[in-house]
């Protein structure tokens, strides 16, 4: 027995050596490497919780093509030029890019700098930043999973367009179908003879929606969309399942192809007839316009929603960033693509509306619209009296696949992030891979989703939107911007990006951080608040009192977790209310540790940008 444990006490001590042996090892090779990647590899060590085998980005181009893919959606077609003719038109593009430089370089910047350094996504990034407003992160996620849930109805509906565009003939041509009401169907737009709809809009509401009269008559589950739904989510996991691995490489086609369409388009609809009267309807600038407020607002939404600040997608896809990723180029290739597509997008759409226009002798005003319309009633609409219309139509509709699935990828990987960063420890030994977790985030987004595809569906749609891609978004806005710049300070933001880039942000972004962009969100949800309209669904539908207040829970549903989370954190933290407090604001996040001299190449990137 004694020999036994003679030996045990020879073998411990072995292991101990070995492991002392193996960890000098491993610091020598550090330090070979540039500082900031040992620190990186450093931080991985010190905080395996957040870095324990995080995956990277195969190159640096992947991360910015989820970026460019996520930020330019479906809203850079639908909304961004109906908003420009109808807030002052060219004039509309002052505003419009002073917004984007006060604004949306500067968050976007801050929100990669914190992904990047924290090697975290936004719930635990937020948490370690400013403890008092953890459930922002935390909100940030729930908004997210609940677009995700109704974005991907748009993707049904886009393919449901899809498959009926390889028909002999595209089926919202005429009014000789069974679906048409032909007493009031109009083979073109009806002007403003109200009694009549154009075919292009009895095809969506009588076919592919079945449409009922609100939202209290559900009308039973639409099963041909039932089965596009399934498509569309198998579609989603099958390009994320594999994580960033795998949605590296789809960006590369989802991200770049819209672009050959949409050029193709372009020169193809400034050839056509009355082309000239929709690109001078949409820039001709209305100085006058400039003078209001409303506009300003208009500008900084537009500029908020469409890069997708406080949904916490960038904070994600940045947090699978090396430490020394030169984030600032990255900010403004991803923020200037993004406004160059919506300008582009512009001049696409209404030089369509405008050959409209002149082929049925209307004003352009009375065509122009905004939203699902613009490109499941107006453009088939309008692809039906092109030349070559078989040809464009599946190309226009596969184009809105890719702008929608970029954007889809990037709000299911927010949920996917944030169970890894949170519970991956404790659930992967009961789902044994990651695949099956992302299944199962898929497959409840599915079911979420499936109240969309019902025959009143519609209504469900608009109302959701409404209430969070509205009202919950800014007040999520303005407690990260609160969190981050002011309570957190924009000293040891400047810190963080130091340490990444070799050299502090320039003086335009600290006065950026500091007062104009908490100045401009403030703004933006004051604006709401008191501008606040119920939704509507068309000109006419008005949802009940009972679909209203189910429309604020959905809203509820997100906002909750910013009080909750501050709740939770002063119930906690021990001490009196005011050592409470004062602890709850004092980040934990590690700004001391990591290397003062990032690697040369950073250096030479950030002086680059």
């Amino acid at each position: 027995m004694g020999v036994g444990a003679d030996n045990k006490s020879v073998s411990t001590s072995a292991k101990f050596t070995l492991q002392q042996l193996e960890e000098e090892k491993e610091e020598v090779e550090l330090d070979k490497m540039t500082p900031g990647s040992a620190e990186a590899m450093r931080l991985a060590k010190a905080d395996p919780q957040s870095t324990e085998s995080r995956e990277l980005w195969g190159r640096r181009l992947e991360f910015v093509l989820a970026s460019i893919g996520y930020a330019v959606g479906l809203g850079n077609v639908w909304r961004f030029p109906y908003l420009c003719y109808r807030s002052g038109g060219g004039a509309f593009l002052i505003p419009y890019l002073i917004m984007l430089f006060l604004c949306g370089i500067p968050l976007l910047f801050m929100e990669f700098t914190v992904g990047q350094y924290t090697r975290l996504g936004p719930v635990h990034a937020l948490a370690k930043i400013c403890p008092l407003f953890k459930g922002v992160g935390l909100a940030t996620v729930v908004i997210s999973y609940v677009l995700c849930t109704y974005y991907n109805v748009l993707m049904t509906w886009a393919l449901y367009y899809l498959l009926h565009s390889f028909s002999p003939s595209l089926p919202w041509q005429s009014c000789n179908n069974t679906w048409n009401a032909v007493g009031n169907c109009s083979t073109g737009f009806p002007g403003n003879a109200t009694h009549l709809q154009s075919a292009s809009q009895q095809f969506f509401d009588h076919k592919v929606l079945e449409v009922t009269t609100g939202i209290e008559h559900a009308g039973g589950i639409r099963w041909e969309l039932f089965g596009l739904l399934v498509l569309a989510w198998a579609i989603v996991y099958l390009c994320i399942f594999k994580g960033v691995k795998s949605t590296g490489k789809v960006v590369y086609f989802t991200a770049t192809f819209p672009y050959f369409i949409l050029f193709a388009l372009l020169i193809n609809n400034v050839q056509l007839p009355g082309a000239k009267d929709g690109i001078l309807f949409f820039l001709m600038p209305n100085w006058s316009k400039l003078l209001e407020v409303q506009v300003w607002v208009n500008a900084a939404a537009q500029i908020f929603n469409s890069i997708g600040i406080s949904f916490g997608s960038m904070i994600s896809m940045a947090s699978y960033n090396k430490f020394n990723n030169n984030i600032l180029r990255d900010t403004f290739i991803v923020c200037l693509a993004n406004s160059a597509t919506s300008i582009v997008a512009g001049f696409v759409i209404f030089s369509a509306i405008g050959y409209m226009a002149h082929i049925h002798n209307l004003p352009v005003d009375d065509i122009a619209t905004d939203g699902p319309g613009l490109v499941f009633v107006v453009y088939p609409e309008v692809f039906s009296t092109m030349p070559f219309s078989q040809l464009w139509a599946p190309l226009f509709f596969i184009m809105l696949l890719c702008l929608g699935l970029d954007s889809q990828f990037a709000m299911v990987e927010v949920a996917v992030t944030f169970i890894m960063d949170g519970f991956g420890k404790k659930i992967l030994p009961i789902f044994k891979r990651k695949e099956l977790i992302i299944l199962a985030v898929c497959s409840f987004g599915f079911l979420l989703g499936i109240p969309h595809i019902t025959r009143g569906g519609i209504y469900v749609f608009q109302l959701m939107d409404h209430y969070t891609a509205v009202v919950s978004l800014m007040f999520l806005a303005f407690f990260e911007v609160l969190a981050i710049t002011l309570i957190f300070g924009v000293r040891r933001l400047s810190i963080m990006v130091e340490k990444m880039l070799g050299k502090k942000p320039n003086l335009f972004f600290r006065v950026c951080w500091q007062f104009l962009s908490p100045m401009l969100v403030l703004g933006i949800l004051i604006s709401s608040i008191f501008q606040y309209t119920p939704a509507r669904y068309g000109k006419s539908y008005t949802y009940p009192f009972w679909a209203e207040v189910v429309g604020w829970f959905i809203s509820l549903v997100s906002i909750i977790w910013i009080p909750l989370g501050a709740l939770h954190e002063l119930w906690t933290t021990e001490g009196s209310m005011l050592q409470r407090l004062k602890k709850s604001i004092t980040p934990t996040v590690d700004l001391e540790s990591v290397s003062e001299k990032p690697s040369t190449e950073s250096i030479v990137l950030f002086t680059a940008a």
